[in-house]
């Protein structure tokens, strides 16, 4: 089978299938497992975000949805010449991927007309269903169901090991400037780890927040997880938005050293199987006597440069 992923999170699970020489197109986004970046891509992004503040970047998203509807351009001679059996792709979020209707109008004008697979996981279980349901169509289903089910016994794990503990107050902010809530799976994450999400409740897609409301929640802990960021640059940003808001010094979270900025590309935005190791990167923030595990690896956020980081 000829697989074309139209989404990172469509590719890491490839990956986790078994099934990465089925690869043979992938988005100009997609950068896990390493060496993937090698495949042809069939997407680009009309913004060059690389250099752009986080409020840059959200004025250039907003203006080229109302203008045009989307922010990705999709290589339809490119995905002719590749000729997938199966495109994997997403209708949960423009912002995130190719949206389906772009999709759908390259495939029908194929000579050879391939099978579509939309993804639109809004929670933990959706991704290890949608895991398990991708493994299926690839030809390496109890292969993969074998994995799922050891994900889900990590989860336990987890959850079995924090039960009865206190539950930290934990905001967890998608965006910087402005800020957004963290939806979808998120909130289900932090609560397996051991902590309450204030902004978003499980399943809710992310929501533009005031940071007067986050200072009004009073987070004991707080994540920074801007989507598409890695955790160097969520802490740049977080260095030059941060300090000088109002009431930034008195937050809880601040007062105790419990912010964090993370990678969130690899551990909370994409719907794939490392969600699961995000889980366990929050329940060591949140418990970090109860659960040490990656003491080596999570460092917290301050404005003198540290960052935390978590190893692949």
């Amino acid at each position: 089978m000829r697989v074309a992923s139209l989404l990172p999170s469509a590719t890491e699970i490839v990956h986790f299938a078994g099934a990465d020489d089925a690869l043979v197109g992938v988005t100009h986004e997609c950068n896990y497992p390493p060496g993937v970046e090698r495949l042809p891509r069939l997407t680009s992004s009309e913004i060059e975000s690389h250099n752009m503040t986080s409020a840059e970047i959200n004025a250039a998203v907003e203006g080229r949805m109302t203008d045009t509807g989307s922010i990705y351009a999709l290589d339809a001679g490119l995905l002719e010449e590749l000729a997938p059996d199966l495109i994997i792709t997403q209708g949960l979020c423009d912002v995130c991927a190719v949206s389906t209707n772009l999709v759908e109008k390259a495939a029908a004008g194929l000579n050879k007309a391939p099978e579509i697979l939309t993804l639109n996981a809004a929670s933990l279980r959706d991704v290890l269903d949608d895991t398990a349901r991708v493994g299926e169509v690839l030809g390496r289903g109890q292969e993969t169901r074998d994995k799922v089910a050891a994900l889900e016994e990590r989860l336990t794990h987890v959850r079995e090991t924090l039960a009865g503990l206190p539950r930290p107050r934990v905001g967890c902010i998608e965006w910087l400037d402005p800020p957004f809530s963290a939806g979808h799976w998120v909130p289900e994450m932090v609560g397996i780890a051991g902590g309450e999400e204030p902004f978003a409740r499980p399943g809710e897609p992310s929501a533009r927040l005031t940071w007067d409301e986050v200072f009004e929640a009073a987070p004991e802990v707080l994540v920074l997880m801007p989507c598409g960021f890695d955790s160097r640059r969520a802490a740049e940003e977080a260095r030059r938005v941060l300090p000088g808001l109002p009431g930034w010094g008195e937050l809880p979270a601040v007062k105790q050293g419990r912010v964090w900025a993370v990678d969130a590309n690899a551990y909370f935005s994409r719907p794939a199987p490392r969600l699961v190791e995000g889980v366990e990167i929050l329940a060591h923030v949140l418990h970090p006597q109860a659960f040490p595990g990656a003491s080596d690896a999570v460092r917290p956020f301050s404005e003198e440069g540290a960052f935390s980081e978590r190893r692949s």
